[in-house]
């Protein structure tokens, strides 16, 4: 059970029902999780929705890096809704399942791809130590250019945003499952 449920559609003031529309006609067709209980707040909805919407669909990283970083963010904040929402997402985009069970279950995945293995050090090294050390840096500048550098933190720190809600206020996946997670 939730700490904090979402509003109620048919009390929200005419701002949290704009914010409300936009979500659900944009790219992710409903409004859950933590989206739903920013909406107490329309205009941190406003704006974060914003930003998700930047990270999951419009960055420089393809989906597959992209979801791999999500996937990693989950997994180190211990965050089922956004594993159980990304997990599927992220297998499509072409992310190895082998390697999605070693990040769930906090193993040092092994990675075929360089790009993959720099994501996910990159994420890994900034949540846990706050800081990235000068060689992995340059060597994610080297495979992701500035560009993929520079949307890999926002969504670190997007979906850091997105974990700290989920954990605070209990959301549980929408089909009542758990993940477990490693380590």
């Amino acid at each position: 059970m939730p700490r904090l449920n979402p509003p109620d559609v048919e009390q929200m003031s005419e701002h949290q029902r704009r914010v409300y529309d936009a979500i659900a006609s944009g790219p992710r067709g409903k409004v859950r999780g933590p989206l739903a209980i920013w909406l107490h707040r329309p205009g941190l909805a406003e704006h974060a929705q914003a930003l998700g919407q930047y990270c999951r669909y419009d960055s420089s990283l393809p989906p597959r890096l992209s979801e791999l970083a999500i996937l990693t963010m989950a997994a180190l904040w211990r965050a089922p809704f956004e594993w159980w929402a990304h997990h599927p997402i992220a297998l499509k985009a072409g992310l190895d399942a082998e390697v999605a069970e070693q990040i769930r279950a906090g193993a040092t995945p092994v990675f075929a791809q360089r790009d993959e293995s720099v994501v996910y050090r990159f994420v890994r090294e900034l949540v846990e130590t706050r800081q990235v050390p000068d060689a992995l840096y340059q060597e994610a500048l080297e495979i992701l250019g500035k560009d993929g550098v520079v949307d890999l933190v926002g969504m670190a720190g997007y979906y850091t945003l997105i974990s700290m809600t989920l954990s605070v206020f209990e959301i549980p996946t929408p089909d009542g499952s758990t993940v477990e997670f490693g380590r």
